[in-house]
């Protein structure tokens, strides 16, 4: 008799086995399926992903995620260059939007990010959030087994402090590199893996 495998995956709507989370409700489901550890690519999709990992931050990622087309409304579309040119009426106007997060030094990071970023040449920040992604590891069998950080997210969160940018701790790095795809940490029995 063999012992059966540890695993935390569990069988979402449709029977499949998902990370406990992915399982949840349906917004969850569908970011889990269709976008958590995949590729993102390119400057105005990284700042995007960037922006919303520090809204969540104390937050439940559930909320951003119920609040993505008010936050990508509120932001244009988190198009760099646009967002580089919001004055200070569009500051008001973000603080008093019911549709985003209204905190108010995570709005200021955003706006000072994006006139950083936005002096930056084009893929800049592509090359270099993909710079930091580790090699091959194996895949998680519990979520215990995940981490909150790593060596690699805390350099990451580093490069972008010393280019000028707020609001990106390691953790928060870390959590783009799930997002984006830097890593996979979808469980090891996790059919989306």
């Amino acid at each position: 008799m063999t012992d059966a495998p540890v695993t935390d995956a569990v069988a979402g709507p449709d029977g499949l086995p998902r990370c406990p989370w992915g399982a949840g409700p349906p917004d969850y489901t569908a970011y889990h399926d269709a976008e958590w550890g995949r590729a993102v690519r390119g400057d105005d999709a990284l700042f995007e992903r960037l922006c919303l990992e520090a809204f969540q931050s104390g937050l439940s990622w559930l909320t951003i995620l119920r609040r993505r087309e008010g936050f990508r409304a509120a932001f244009a579309e988190f198009r760099i260059a646009e967002v580089a040119q919001f004055g200070a009426a569009d500051r008001a106007r973000l603080l008093a939007d019911a549709g985003i997060i209204r905190n108010r030094a995570k709005i200021d990071a955003v706006l000072a990010n994006a006139r950083v970023l936005d002096a930056w040449g084009p893929g800049e920040l592509d090359a270099l959030v993909w710079s930091h992604a580790p090699g091959p590891r194996p895949a998680p069998a519990r979520l215990a087994d995940v981490p909150a950080s790593t060596a690699e997210s805390a350099a990451l969160a580093g490069a972008l402090k010393r280019r000028g940018l707020r609001f990106v701790g390691p953790i928060t790095a870390y959590a783009l590199m799930q997002a984006c795809g830097l890593v996979n940490d979808h469980l090891a029995d996790c059919a989306y893996r």
